[in-house]
């Protein structure tokens, strides 16, 4: 099956007239997924254990494993934070922070610019936060207890 963009389901939802019919229909095309259990397929798929993330993240270790465990639910600083711990792409941490009910990184905003420029030239976290020092915005990789 072919996954409908967002596009075609924002068109098919002005079109509804049953909510419940809506969601059966396009139950495939919905993100359901933990977010405990995105970040350990993430782990899979990039093959990269925690405790790298971890340091990468410059996140502290007992959070980070509360945030995989799902004890702890994680801020929109954190997550990207956490996108650069794991070296997502730009397009990657977009879908995290969208499964995790966050705003997407906003090429509109200079700060979230930073950001996705540093996603896409592959910067570390340390190189990240130069560039957001440079410029006055608040750093990343400290923890949101």
């Amino acid at each position: 099956m072919e996954r409908k963009t967002t596009s075609e389901l924002n068109h098919e939802t002005k079109s509804a007239t049953d909510i419940e019919d809506y969601l059966i229909k396009n139950k495939e095309n919905m993100l359901r997924c933990p977010l405990c259990d995105h970040l350990n397929m993430l782990l899979a798929t990039k093959n990269i254990s925690k405790v790298k993330v971890i340091r990468r993240s410059h996140l502290e270790r007992k959070y980070v494993y509360q945030i995989f465990s799902g004890e702890k639910n994680p801020s929109r600083e954190t997550l990207i934070a956490l996108a650069f711990g794991f070296s997502l792409t730009d397009v990657e941490t977009q879908t995290l922070l969208k499964l995790s009910g966050y705003r997407e990184l906003y090429a509109r905003d200079v700060r979230d610019t930073v950001l996705l420029f540093a996603l896409q030239k592959k910067k570390t976290l340390l190189e990240t936060n130069e560039i957001l020092y440079k410029h006055d915005f608040p750093l990343l990789g400290s923890p949101d207890k």
